[in-house]
Formats: structure tokens, C-alpha cells, sequence
């Protein structure tokens, strides 16, 4: 492929964030006060073989990630169906722990970085100044708390546009802290070898990159990518060919037996699950048409297909036995965290309700994890578990469906 001119890598500056309305009917009922979105710009491009009149037009990419935004917290696109599967499992509480609640060592190590606890505020968003806002927050919180953080989709940097840039470089307020960053497979098969991934993740001081996987996602919107050929070979040779550690993420639809058995013959680090249960991507952009098109039937219908964040867990743990395996999809909480990192998870990684609280501020997303970790903590002690290596061989088991919750 054509070899792409080098990444501007500037020293982040401040943003001046636009606040101009948004009028999308879809998604009148949600309300970010302090993430305002652009108005809606159509492009006129179908984007399927469909009868004109059931076509929709393409919005542009930061009216786009203005809209995920601002959908992703619409409480109809939070667990629409299915669970995330971890109602399932229950600890044998310990009424005699033998610990001090004190001493007991939430602490990791990922990827070479050691984190106060397994987790990691998941991907969420980026390229615009709204959502490189939102980053800064959030990456300022994990620095607080010594989690790691994760970028959204650094496809708009794809461009080299300096603005798009700064708006995924975090370092300044995170210094130290395990920072991972992302693209789409299907922007790796058309745009990317190794040398141009490992470009991406210098240019914003990532220690890895995540490379997502989002095929239901793309079939559902408006402006989606749906061939999808050649992908799986791309993965191969950007794995064989980068540096830095690549790992390979669902984005809501959880990795099945099948997809896992493939990507195990890759050279990558590990994979995160994304399991169903949490944020239903097909849904947001259901709710993203302008009217009741069939991209958008299909987007309700399809709202939890897929496997859910549990069983994808349990499946990858057997795929990936002695590599990464990042639990997410639909975590809200450290006792969900403990039952992950008993299941087989090396770290686990929260979005939704993270991004609820950045809309008061680092304090607030601080506070949250705090509380993730100190619940983590708590619970720990209550299943005899003096770290974090102990949980992950403490038994847990599958409760009867009575006592499930």
C-alpha cells in the first residue's frame, strides 16, 4: 500500500467546544447538556440496494460521533434484551475470610503496566472536540485511580488532520496510566499495515492497539461499511507485522466459539469480549435513521443478537488460554468485575456508566471508579481472596434459573 505521510504529533492545546443544537427526531428524548452535537449535513449517497424512498443519506463523521453520543445514553439502547449472563454466576460467600479487609490487593498488571485495579475505562469515542472533551475527563479520572483507559475509534485521524490528532492525544492528563488505542477492521483492511498502526498508537502515546470489530454495527448504519472481505487476512498481517501488542474487540455483539477459534491463529496479544448485555450498537443506530426505514427494523429486531458478555468470557478463556482476555459488555459494577475476573478475565473494561458521569466532570468519574474498585475490594475479602491472582481461582458457580436476578 502507499506509504501515508507521517502523523503530525502535536502538543495537545485547548479546545473551544461548539454548542450548536441538534435536531435528529430520532433522538429528541436524550439530552447531553454538555455534549451538544452538529447539525445533521446529508451527503446524499444511498447507502444499500433499496427502493429510493427507503434510503438514507450519509451524515457527516463528527455529526456522527455527536449522535453516538448522545444515542449511547438513551436508556432504550441500554440492555434491550438479554443480560450480559452474569446473573448466572454466583460466589460461595465466606462468613469467616481469615483476611484484613485492609490488605487485601485489588492491584494487576496488564500489558506490562501495573494498574490499582483489572480494569480499564472502555472505548467510547473521539475526533471531534466534543468527544476529545469527553476524553480528557475520562483519562484524567483513570489516571486518579490507576485504571487504564481506552480510546474510541481513531479513524478520523486517518486524515492527518492536526485537530483530529490532538483530539485522541490524552498524555498531559494521563501520563502513566495503560492508554490503548483503536481502529475498525474495516479502516485496517482499506488504509493500515503494522508500520501505519504502530504511527497511530505513537502519535497519541498508546501502549497497544485495539482493533474492533463491529459488523452488525456497520450493517444498521445509515452510512456503514458492509463488505467485509478480507478482513480476517488483514488482521493477520498487521498482527505479524506491528510491533506493539494488537488485540482484537466486539463492540456489543459479543465473540461467538467460531470467531474466537479464528482469531486464536492470529498473532494478536488477546481479545475483549463485548458481549451483549450492555449497549446495543444496533439499536443506536436504528435509532439514528430519520424514519422507520428497514436498516432500522432490522437494528430493533436485531437490538441483542449475539453472545453475551459471560458466555463470550468462558469461550475466550478456552481460546485464549495464556493471552489477554478483556471482559466488557454491559459491567456496571465491581461485584460484576470480581465474577468476571473469576470467570477467566484478565481486566474488565466499563463504558456507559463512566460516560453518564463525565457529564459531571473528572470528580465525578472518579468517584464511580473508586467506587468499582472499593465494591472489587469488598468482595474479594468476602470470597477469601487476598489478590487478585487468588480471584481468579476462587470458584464460582452457575446459579439456578430461580436464583438468578
Amino acid at each position: 500500500m502507499t506509504e501515508p505521510p507521517p502523523i503530525p504529533v502535536e502538543a495537545p492545546q485547548p479546545e473551544t467546544i461548539a454548542d450548536p443544537e441538534l435536531t435528529v427526531d430520532a433522538v429528541e428524548a436524550t439530552n447531553i447538556d454538555a455534549l451538544q452535537g452538529v447539525q445533521r449535513v446529508a451527503a446524499n449517497q444511498p447507502t444499500m440496494q433499496l427502493e429510493a424512498e427507503h434510503v438514507e443519506t450519509l451524515a457527516e463523521p463528527e455529526e456522527r460521533k455527536a449522535e453516538h453520543m448522545r444515542v449511547s445514553l438513551d436508556d432504550r439502547v441500554q440492555r434491550p434484551g438479554r443480560g450480559n449472563g452474569l446473573a448466572a454466576y454466583q460466589f460461595d460467600p465466606l462468613s469467616l475470610p481469615e483476611l484484613d479487609l485492609d490488605q487485601v490487593d485489588t492491584s494487576c498488571t496488564l500489558l506490562g503496566k501495573r494498574l490499582r485495579a483489572p480494569i480499564l475505562v472502555g472505548a467510547m469515542t473521539g475526533g471531534t472536540a466534543e468527544a476529545g472533551a469527553v476524553n480528557r475527563i475520562l483519562a484524567e479520572a483513570a489516571e486518579r485511580c490507576g485504571v487504564g483507559f481506552c480510546l474510541g475509534s481513531q479513524r478520523p485521524m486517518l486524515g492527518m488532520a492536526s485537530d483530529a490528532v490532538r483530539s485522541f492525544q490524552m498524555r498531559d492528563v494521563a501520563p502513566t496510566t495503560l492508554l490503548l488505542g483503536n481502529l475498525g477492521a474495516i479502516q485496517l483492511r482499506d488504509h493500515c499495515s503494522g508500520k501505519d498502526l504502530e504511527r497511530l498508537a505513537m502519535a497519541v502515546g498508546a501502549d497497544g492497539m485495539f482493533v474492533h470489530l463491529n459488523p452488525l454495527q456497520e450493517a444498521i448504519q445509515p452510512e456503514g461499511d458492509r463488505d467485509w472481505r478480507g478482513v480476517f487476512d488483514a488482521l493477520g498481517d498487521v498482527a505479524a507485522s506491528c510491533t506493539l501488542p494488537v488485540l482484537v474487540k466486539e463492540v456489543g455483539a459479543g465473540l461467538s466459539a467460531a470467531t474466537l477459534q479464528r482469531l486464536r491463529l492470529l498473532g494478536i496479544a488477546g481479545v475483549e469480549t463485548a458481549g451483549v448485555g450492555g449497549t446495543s450498537w444496533a439499536y443506536v443506530e436504528a435509532l439514528r435513521h430519520r424514519s422507520r426505514t428497514p436498516q432500522a427494523i432490522a437494528g430493533e429486531v436485531l437490538a441483542d443478537f449475539g453472545t453475551c458478555t459471560a458466555d463470550s468470557l468462558v469461550l475466550a478463556r478456552a481460546a485464549f488460554a495464556n493471552r489477554v482476555v478483556i471482559a466488557s459488555g454491559g459491567l456496571r459494577d465491581g461485584l460484576e468485575v470480581a465474577k468476571c475476573i473469576a470467570l477467566g478475565a484478565s481486566a474488565c473494561a466499563l463504558a456507559a456508566p463512566l460516560l453518564r458521569a463525565a457529564r459531571q466532570g473528572v470528580d465525578a468519574v472518579e468517584t464511580e471508579l473508586l467506587g468499582v474498585i472499593e465494591t472489587l475490594r469488598v468482595a474479594m475479602f468476602l470470597v477469601g481472596a487476598p489478590d487478585v491472582l487468588q480471584l481468579s481461582r476462587t470458584p464460582i458457580v452457575r446459579a439456578a434459573p430461580h436464583h438468578q436476578s
